[in-house]
């Protein structure tokens, strides 16, 4: 079994109301974000690859251009614009492209991160 993780940058601003940082929070301001898209599956004998990147790479530029320079605030879809929404509007965007096993999104000026797995799927009892 073999992972495959792409990167995108974006940079965006939000505000975040009913935090413990209060006023800093609230107030729009801005981040660097990097996101990696992680696909696993077995190279297929015949391409070698587990998948075209090409294909991956499209739904990320897609994504990208949604997010970057954008106030998060304003996409609807996204709700709240914390890092678990990031994942998990990404997540939603890019993984009709391959097997997506994992989102991350960084903060690294914030030493934050995020991943989301997907939507668990719950045992019948």
């Amino acid at each position: 079994m073999w992972e495959l993780t792409k990167t995108f940058r974006f940079e965006a601003a939000h505000s975040l109301a009913g935090t413990t940082l209060g006023e800093t929070s609230e107030e729009i301001h801005g981040h660097s974000f990097r996101a990696e898209v992680s696909v696993r599956g077995t190279p297929d004998p015949n391409t070698g690859m587990v998948m075209d990147l090409g294909l991956l790479e499209r739904s990320m530029d897609d994504v990208q251009k949604m997010l970057d320079h954008k106030y998060l605030n304003k996409i609807e879809a996204l709700g709240r614009p914390t890092l678990e929404n990031l994942t998990r509007f990404i997540w939603e965007r890019v993984q009709h492209a391959g097997h997506v096993t994992r989102v991350s999104v960084h903060r690294d000026s914030c030493n934050e991160s995020c991943t989301y797995f997907g939507p668990q799927i719950r045992p019948h009892s």
